[in-house]
């Protein structure tokens, strides 16, 4: 039946064309179509899609789908009961959600609840604990099940339970969770379970199409699909990431699950979205699954990450603080402070350096630095090919271990130098140095003219000149006076220290 009715279709779309070639013929200015047999006919309608641009998904989810699981992850939450004014215990002093509206299920409990679940009026006191669930998604990684998820879908769970697209669901343990990646790994028992193919994200290229599924809302299995937007992407406290960035549709949910390419390979872990409202606008962001995949072997063989450090701050370069330091074009990560006691101080590195290569591999970008270093092994020694005064050269430096150890201390906020600078400043303090951690440099009391133009702002801290330390308001003086029509101010600023190009004219 089916054969025969196609059969009939293509037949009809023959003559349709034949007819329309007899029109057409009659008009000069108009070239006359292909005549096509019944066979070529049928074969239109999979060639238009095709010319669209828009890839047939069924195959990846059908084959890879079985892989990606559901994720419940229990809480207890010791609730309050807010005192109402209403009767009958309602709920007019206004009811809360048991999650801080920051979480990304806060929408999910939103739109589902429209407020805290089991929620009592009255008087007030205390109500019994109650279990609240988060929900999200995962991809089982190993046949003896292994799964990847994200660390914030099961930070502090007491129950954490699997559900497969068959139906089963497994109690799993949390292997480990790592915070500064927001990886986690689950283990639950089973064996011969589906998984999924690991490709490489840095074969991935922005424009490609990729595919989502995961549980937004809960709804589970839910396919969506989208381009790649950028590669390594840097986002604010996020320093050991470099994101993909995609504009699939990614809401609450979705967390933990896989991102395919076409080929059906899992090129990252859906983590975040940039949202003012709490669903999706267009701005998703995925861990890439090759730094996931070392923080889970990490995790499987000693329960936590090891990450290397080199104890610097660093930032992007742009033209004008690149033709301040002799370079010719903006590349690479510039140094604007060193941690004296750690591992890039210990080699000599120095606030102006630009570090243009790690053991070979170029750093095209600040925001590709962290992840090049947390990479390395502490203990091991790198190569650090690093652009000063004007010429590259290569330094030697052995990776240290990351701690949150702080990098740079944050300026007190507190003579007038005019001319081409535009600034009014005076000399630290001993108390100021010292509150600063800083041995030198000259407070920023105003602001005007080109030093406004660029950003400098009153309490800023200029420690340095096109890299050349600055002691005393002479000293400055002379600088800018001697100086050509840009110059990099390094300021400190907000337990930071940041290079500032300003544009003398």
């Amino acid at each position: 039946m089916n054969a025969k009715t196609l059969s009939r279709s293509a037949v009809a779309v023959a003559v349709a064309v034949a007819l329309s070639a007899g029109y057409v013929a009659g008009h000069r200015d108009m070239p006359a179509p292909q005549v096509i047999s019944p066979a070529q006919a049928a074969m239109m309608p999979a060639e238009a899609a095709a010319k669209t641009g828009i890839p047939d998904f069924s195959g990846l989810v059908e084959t890879y789908g079985p892989a990606v699981v559901n994720i419940s992850a229990k809480h207890v939450v010791k609730q309050t009961a807010l005192r109402g004014n209403g009767g009958n215990g309602g709920n007019a002093g206004g009811n809360q959600l048991p999650i801080d509206p920051s979480d990304p299920f806060y929408q999910f409990y939103k739109h589902f609840f429209g407020g805290m679940p089991g929620a009592q009026g009255g008087d007030g006191g205390d109500a019994p604990d109650q279990p609240s669930a988060s929900l999200g998604s995962g991809f089982i990684v190993s046949n003896d099940g292994y799964i990847l998820t994200n660390a914030h879908v099961v930070d502090g769970a007491n129950v954490v339970t699997v559900r497969l697209t068959d139906k089963r669901e497994f109690k799993a343990k949390v292997v480990g969770a790592d915070k500064q990646s927001d990886v986690a790994v689950l283990k639950i028992d089973a064996s011969n379970l589906p998984t999924v193919k690991i490709g490489d994200p840095r074969q991935s290229k922005v424009g490609q199409w990729v595919v989502a599924i995961g549980s937004p809302y809960g709804f589970d299995n839910t396919v969506t699909s989208g381009i790649i937007s950028a590669k390594s992407r840097s986002l604010p406290n996020e320093n050991y990431t470099p994101f993909i960035q995609t504009d699939v549709p990614v809401n609450p949910g979705n967390s933990g699950g896989p991102l395919f390419n076409l080929q059906g390979e899992v090129i990252g872990i859906n983590s975040m979205i940039y949202s003012q409202t709490g669903g999706f606008q267009g701005l998703s962001f995925a861990i890439p699954i090759n730094e996931a995949i070392k923080v889970k072997d990490d995790l499987v063989k000693t329960g936590h990450v090891s990450r290397g450090r080199l104890g610097v701050a660093v930032q992007g370069l742009n033209q004008t603080l690149a033709d301040s330091f002799g370079m010719q074009k903006p590349q690479g990560a510039l140094v604007s402070s060193v941690d004296p006691g750690g591992p890039a101080g210990k080699a000599g590195l120095q606030p102006g350096d630009v570090i243009l290569s790690v053991n070979g591999d170029a750093v095209n970008d600040s925001t590709e630095l962290p992840a090049q270093v947390a990479g390395l092994a502490p203990g091991s020694s790198a190569t650090l090919k690093v652009w000063r005064d004007k010429a590259a050269r290569e330094m030697k430096v052995t990776i240290g271990s990351f701690s949150d150890a702080k990098v740079a201390s944050k300026a007190d906020q507190p003579t007038q130098l005019q001319g081409r600078l535009g600034v009014a400043v005076r000399p630290l303090t001993p108390e100021e140095k010292s509150g600063a951690s800083v041995s030198h440099g000259l407070l920023v009391q105003q602001a005007g003219g080109a030093a406004a133009s660029a950003g400098i702002q009153p309490g800023d801290v200029i420690l340095a000149v096109n890299g050349r330390p600055v002691a005393s308001v002479d000293q400055l003086k002379q600088m800018i006076t001697s100086a050509g029509n840009s110059i990099a101010l390094l300021i400190q600023r907000d337990n930071a220290q940041i290079f500032v190009p300003v544009d003398l004219g």
